[in-house]
């Protein structure tokens, strides 16, 4: 983008007194697990949240803000994103206080894998598995993350958050409208932290269902791959991978992209793979899969940011989808 730094110096007054980590053309694809994808015309990392409201009142409401977490669940497209990119740190919203034997408070940039930790030090059941969710809470909350027959809908009691002037919002659980890997809260709404309760539970038992689930996610998944995780929504009725395979996508390529032999639902960069490769394979395993069994599937992985001109996803998979 041709005008990326212009954006900060147009708002150099308006910022100078921010706290946080500021940036101009942001590498992005430093941040994605995926290790693709353009550039941010600014990135801004919080101090706190009080340096995360001092920020939202000082940038125009004209301005673009789009939230990211650990990028981990993230696929940004070639074009880049426009505006501002704000990404919680775990200094400034990592935290985690036990408030009561069953009650957890929880920074949205605290690590899922780092909550199970917490839980089970404190011998509060119920978080295990977040042990293989590779994300933070913020992104848990918005998508309601599951993994191992439990949702995050099942331990929220309510959520902090702050909205695009920097007014603060508590939502409780009903407020936050959880569906299957859906939270129906406002868009625009930057979750902060969040009270999370559990049940007592022994830290021994707590510790083999950590276990059990890092042997799941071994055994069956390609973690060590450059991947976003599962790709797709579970259909109702059926599995993604399932359907996937009988379209016959297990191992499909574009670029440098595949859907793993492993686990077809998940994606992979095997080392060169662009924003566009990864999009273009998984429209294409759309498109198939709609043509075998009659089923649309849904990305679970969150798609950012503006196509490359002339690189956008073609027209014929646009119209059948």
């Amino acid at each position: 983008m041709k005008h990326d730094a212009a954006l900060v110096e147009s708002l150099g007054a308006r910022l100078s007194g921010l706290r946080g980590r500021l940036s101009a053309n942001a590498e992005m694809e430093k941040v994605t697990w995926f290790r693709a994808g353009g550039l941010a015309e600014a990135l801004y990392q919080p101090a706190d949240e009080a340096d995360l409201v001092a920020f939202l009142e000082a940038v125009p409401e004209d301005v673009p803000v789009t939230v990211v977490g650990v990028g981990s669940n993230l696929l940004v497209r070639d074009g880049g994103i426009r505006g501002f990119v704000v990404r919680l740190s775990a200094k400034g919203f990592g935290e985690a206080e036990i408030l009561s034997p069953t009650q957890i408070r929880a920074g949205a940039a605290l690590p899922d894998k780092r909550l199970a930790a917490v839980a089970r030090q404190a011998g509060i059941g119920g978080f295990h598995f977040y042990h293989g969710i590779p994300g933070a809470l913020g992104g848990a909350l918005r998508m309601n993350a599951g993994a191992n027959g439990v949702e995050t809908r099942e331990r929220v009691v309510e959520v902090r958050a702050l909205d695009r002037k920097g007014r603060v919002h508590t939502l409780s659980n009903a407020d936050m409208g959880y569906a299957y890997r859906h939270s129906a809260a406002p868009a625009g709404l930057i979750f902060v932290s969040a009270v999370l309760e559990g049940y007592p539970e022994d830290g021994d038992a707590i510790a083999a269902a950590m276990d059990a689930v890092q042997h799941h996610r071994e055994t069956v998944q390609p973690i060590r791959e450059k991947t976003g995780g599962s790709t797709f929504r579970n259909p109702e009725g059926t599995s993604a991978w399932k359907e996937i395979d009988r379209a016959g996508c297990r191992g499909l390529m574009i670029g440098g992209a595949q859907m793993s032999p492993m686990h077809c639902n998940f994606m992979i960069n095997t080392g060169n793979a662009t924003g566009y490769d990864l999009e273009f394979l998984g429209e294409t395993v759309r498109a198939r899969v709609l043509e075998t069994s009659g089923i649309r599937l849904q990305w679970e992985i969150k798609r950012i940011g503006r196509f490359r001109p002339g690189h956008e996803i073609d027209e014929f998979l646009g119209r059948l989808l």
